[in-house]
């Protein structure tokens, strides 16, 4: 688990390698690039949805 402490020090490294000014921009960047993974995982879900209920449904029934 990440601490207070390490928490301060990975913000100062951040603000000294990138600036002050670049700051927004990085994390704007860093919020659009969370958002694409998020809904690739989504449309990947969405996509393996139907096969998948079906696979433990022919499972469930060759069980009975």
């Amino acid at each position: 688990m990440i601490g207070t402490t390490e928490l301060i020090i990975i913000l100062v490294i951040v603000l000294l390698i990138f600036g002050v000014g670049r700051l927004p921009q990085v994390g704007r960047g860093l919020g659009q690039g969370i958002r694409e993974f998020r809904d690739s995982i989504n449309i990947l879900r969405d996509n393996e949805g139907p096969s998948a209920k079906t696979k433990s449904a022919e499972t469930s029934e060759g069980k009975g």
